[in-house]
């Protein structure tokens, strides 16, 4: 797995898969041995937020508080929201919170998709905004 990263830009593993391929809890330690010169790892921490290493030191974004329903498609929804603003050139804090907006607010309803957010919608989360 470590050997197929060096070919990867960025890597979105949730924590138990982090635990997995590292084999340590420790989120911190379990990036640091993820890092290779290339690979951005963004650990999804489920209701904790996300997590990444910047210069050996980790950068951490919390969860939106939400009641969910249905955690199915959470990380795959972070991963959207995650992408839409990295590929948007904005700073990787900013983009931890767009995917922790876009993972909490697809936890509203059951099902893998029907409650994906919408832009607007992650906007208001993310600024307040009724």
């Amino acid at each position: 797995m470590k050997d197929t990263l060096r070919e990867v830009d960025l890597f979105f593993p949730n924590e138990v898969e982090l635990r997995g391929i590292t084999g340590t809890d420790d989120v911190r330690e379990g990036l640091k041995s993820l890092e290779n010169g290339r690979t951005r790892t963004i650990a999804k921490l489920g209701p904790r937020g996300a997590a990444a290493l910047v210069d050996d030191a980790v950068v951490e974004v919390a969860a939106f508080p939400v009641e969910p329903v249905d955690t199915t498609g959470a990380g795959d929804s972070f991963d959207a929201g995650f992408l839409f603003a990295w590929l948007d050139g904005r700073p990787l804090p900013e983009c931890l919170r767009w995917g922790t907006a876009c993972g909490s607010l697809s936890t509203r309803g059951s099902g893998g998709t029907g409650y994906q957010a919408h832009r607007v919608e992650a906007e208001r989360l993310l600024t307040g905004r009724p």
